[in-house]
């Protein structure tokens, strides 16, 4: 799908809301006829679907030099939470209208991990090397660490207005040093 009607769809989306887009205003903001984004997009939920394939693949393509970097669990699991955000920023109209986006993974042809898989991955690594405490159960901890960010940034950005940076920070400090300390 054409990228400046994905950017279209995008800007249409966050000033608007999903139940009021509508493929017109999509096509007028794009600059092309009705007849050629319904062409190239097809509906209202193919469009859905391949906003949601793009955070997706955003956030994959995101997370992979991180899980592939040297330095500490807890390093590199900041270093994710970082990129997660600048994920959610620039999906930041999609994560508000659907909070349900990262649950879709199974409705796309090439396979999508589980979006909390590489926060596991890092969190057992701070484990092994000691920079961050052993969780009970690291995939219900990868879980939490996800919702725990993904959520109120999102909420913060969009219905707050706050800085990505004001944001950002607080939340990992606040989130990281959960991490730090033994489990009860």
């Amino acid at each position: 799908m054409d990228e400046k009607l994905l950017a279209a769809a995008t800007d249409v989306l966050g000033s608007t809301g999903w139940d009021r887009l509508t493929m017109g205003d999509v096509a007028d903001r794009a600059g092309v006829s009705r007849a050629t984004l319904w062409r190239q997009v097809g509906g209202k939920e193919e469009l859905r679907r391949e906003l949601i394939r793009r955070l997706l693949l955003d956030y994959r393509d995101s997370l992979w030099p991180v899980l592939t970097a040297a330095g500490s669990g807890r390093v590199r699991l900041r270093q994710a939470l970082e990129a997660m955000c600048g994920v959610f920023d620039r999906h930041l109209a999609l994560l508000s209208a659907f909070d349900t986006a990262f649950h879709e993974t199974g409705l796309f042809e090439e396979p999508f991990e589980d979006v909390v898989a590489p926060l596991v991955r890092l969190i057992l690594d701070g484990a092994a090397d000691g920079s961050l405490a052993p969780q009970a159960d690291a995939e219900e901890a990868g879980d939490l660490v996800f919702n725990t960010v993904c959520w109120p940034y999102v909420h913060l950005r969009r219905h707050h207005a706050w800085e990505p940076e004001r944001a950002q920070g607080l939340l990992l400090d606040l989130v990281l040093e959960g991490l730090v300390h033994e489990s009860a």
